[in-house]
């Protein structure tokens, strides 16, 4: 019998659609194949066998996975206390846990250090990370915990299975799409990110490959390090796959919507408080007092015309990119959530192995790519938005994806048994319930690309600035000064989009409370 939700011949356009995103996210491909192979096969085998390699791997591997295992618990155990526990002032968590993505990594790590400057180092870089990263994990549970229906735990505790149990043998089970998919993004992120470890001095492939570009002496073997990340992606797409399985969450029995019940923690409650107050303290407060502390001590000033220019530049970049990511990840979305083959899953592992490289290595392939195929567009907005998306697109995909599975087919098959055309089904049913989800998604790309830096700074059309190139500019030589303004106001930008995701999930939850 054929599983609910998975169809064997997807319709061409949609393929072709899903087909064409994923070939755009591997353009970088082209540029890395030729700078490995410059120098022969020879060069790459000789590299690869560097004992220093086999170093940067192990200590790349040892803090993708601490950073991912922290997110997961942290995100998983939020979501979990915001959507099936009587946590007091649900509403306001929901906001402010969301709230550390709209910190950049690498800003975070300063702030961080200008607290305690002994936090360096790998615990330090671990720390930053987990604290920034953990909400991707948090958003992605949470939508799936609010769109699973209860009647599965209904049945198990009828059953006589305690709380615990419900929680770990069914909930979680419903829920690991889309825990899976905010797990993955941590790791790939984590295996891609410079900023924060740089400054927290932990030497990883891309403080390496980074060295490599910058000093313009041994591209070659800043290529093939790239490839070597490349794989990693692979992998954790790969793991990412079989973690997720075939446990999509969906309603079941009638299928409309209505509230799982809330567990009362008892004597537990104010423990769970204090352990969200402390992830906010650790994520929020400090690095805020410590921004303030640079404003106040350094005396802020800028240049308020060039302050305004940067504000436009981003939300105008930031929003139009968000947009095309989004569109770009619906048909590759949907593709994966309701035909799954192996067709597919390597359509959807292709789009995400871009998202593991570092951004200066995917900033300086679109430069070669926009010189030697895009030269109309090199240095104009068209590049940049494209190199954003070949970044963001899984961004984008995993919110997508786990949006539609969440989304029963069976009630997308009942509209068209009463006359409604596929794609009229599919708007009014599918695309309108899992709308949230896709929503989440576009605010997640929203706030990287206020935040991204090196593919802004490589690309940006000349003249232009965003809150991002400007803090960079000004940190690069130590007018802290003149940089704090552009760093607090990027801050408080990328906290809007994000308080908006935090407050339709804090209102979903109220609505449990009614």
């Amino acid at each position: 019998m054929r599983r609910a939700g998975v169809r064997r011949r997807p319709p061409a356009l949609l393929l072709g659609a899903a087909a064409g995103v994923s070939a755009a996210t591997l353009l970088p491909l082209y540029y890395l194949g030729d700078r490995a192979m410059a120098r022969g096969w020879a060069f790459v085998a000789d590299e690869l066998a560097q004992q220093r390699t086999a170093a940067l791997v192990g200590r790349s591997l040892l803090l993708v996975v601490v950073v991912t295992a922290g997110c997961v618990v942290l995100g998983v155990g939020f979501a979990v206390l915001l959507t099936r526990t009587d946590l007091p002032f649900r509403r306001l968590f929901g906001v402010v846990l969301a709230l550390p993505l709209a910190i950049p990594s690498y800003l975070l790590a300063f702030l961080w250090l200008s607290v305690q400057p002994a936090v360096a180092g790998f615990w330090g870089a671990c720390l930053v990370l987990t604290l920034g990263c953990y909400p991707y994990v948090l958003l992605t549970t949470t939508a799936a915990l609010n769109r699973m229906d209860p009647a599965h735990e209904e049945v198990a505790r009828s059953l006589g299975l305690s709380g615990l149990a419900v929680l770990f043998r069914v909930t979680l089970r419903r829920v690991r799409a889309a825990v899976a998919a905010g797990a993955l993004l941590v790791a790939l992120y984590v295996i891609s990110d410079f900023g924060a470890v740089a400054a927290m001095r932990y030497e990883v492939f891309t403080w390496v490959i980074y060295g490599a570009y910058r000093s313009g002496f041994n591209p070659s073997r800043a290529a093939v390090l790239s490839l070597v990340l490349m794989v990693f992606a692979l992998a954790l797409v790969m793991l990412e796959g079989r973690a997720r399985g075939r446990a999509a969450a969906y309603r079941v029995g009638g299928g409309s919507a209505r509230a799982a019940p809330v567990a009362a923690l008892g004597p537990w409650r104010p423990v769970a408080a204090a352990g969200a107050l402390a992830v906010v303290a650790a994520a929020l407060v400090v690095p805020v007092v410590a921004l303030a502390d640079w404003l106040l001590a350094a005396g802020p000033r800028w240049d308020s015309g060039e302050w305004s220019a940067a504000v436009v530049s981003t939300l105008w970049l930031s929003a139009v990119a968000a947009v095309v990511c989004t569109a770009a990840a619906v048909p590759l979305g949907v593709l994966v959530a309701r035909y799954r083959s192996p067709v597919t899953r390597t359509l959807e592992g292709a789009s995400y192995v871009a998202h593991g490289l570092p951004g200066i290595v995917i900033a300086i392939a679109m430069v070669s790519v926009g010189i030697v195929a895009l030269r109309p567009f090199y240095q104009r907005e068209p590049l940049l938005i494209l190199a954003y998306a070949v970044l963001l697109v899984p961004v984008a995909v995993g919110s997508v994806r786990a949006a539609i599975e969440a989304t029963p087919v069976r009630h997308e098959e009942v509209a068209r048994s009463l006359g409604r055309g596929p794609f009229a089904a599919f708007a009014s049913i599918t695309a309108r319930g899992a709308a949230p989800g896709i929503a989440a998604g576009a605010a997640l790309v929203l706030l990287t690309c206020m935040k991204e830096l090196p593919i802004t700074l490589l690309l940006r059309p000349t003249g232009t600035d965003t809150m991002a190139t400007r803090l960079w500019t000004y940190s690069s030589v130590s007018d802290y000064a003149s940089a704090a303004p552009y760093a607090a106001a990027l801050v408080v930008l990328a906290a809007l989009p994000t308080a908006a995701i935090g407050l339709w999930s804090a209102q979903v939850v109220e609505v449990r409370d009614t």
